[in-house]
């Protein structure tokens, strides 16, 4: 059960990949988007919500099994937060670098409430909760940016 818990919060292992695994997460994130993109909105809402759920449980786990706060190697996070970023998204080469930008951008700077919930909330929910608000960010300016200029 640890392996598996592992696999899952460390993006099949991405979060080990050397220098920034959050950007590695968020592409893992952008690849498992183009594999789902040709979902239905509400089936795809609800994959992103399963790996929501499955996200806090293995994001908490291994926290106690790497026994650090939010450790580096866990990016289920930015693969779910991608995935909010993405919704109802185009899967066009553009539309997908615009929104990988968009989201490290809100998961790096972390507007109000992103660092307020990654400083205050602990376990598999403050890992998850503060890319959940930036994915929400992400998702609005990528939207607003399509509807502008697309």
């Amino acid at each position: 059960m640890t392996t598996l818990l592992m696999a899952i919060a460390t993006g099949l292992y991405s979060g080990y990949l050397p220098i920034a695994p959050g950007t590695w997460g968020s592409a893992v994130g952008l690849a498992l988007f183009f594999a789902l993109s040709r979902l239905s909105l509400p089936a795809y809402a609800t994959v992103v919500v399963v790996l929501l759920v499955v996200g806090f449980f293995a994001a908490g786990a291994a926290e106690k099994i790497l026994d650090r706060k939010d450790p580096g190697q866990v990016v289920i996070d930015e693969i779910v937060g991608m995935l909010i970023t993405m919704t109802a998204a185009p899967a066009t080469p553009l539309v997908l670098l615009l929104g990988f930008l968009l989201f490290r951008f809100f998961d790096i700077v972390k507007p109000f409430p992103c660092r307020f919930i990654d400083q205050r909330i602990n376990g598999g929910a403050g890992i998850m909760l503060d890319d959940v608000v930036a994915g929400f960010y992400g998702f609005l300016a990528l939207q607003g940016l399509l509807r502008v200029f697309f």
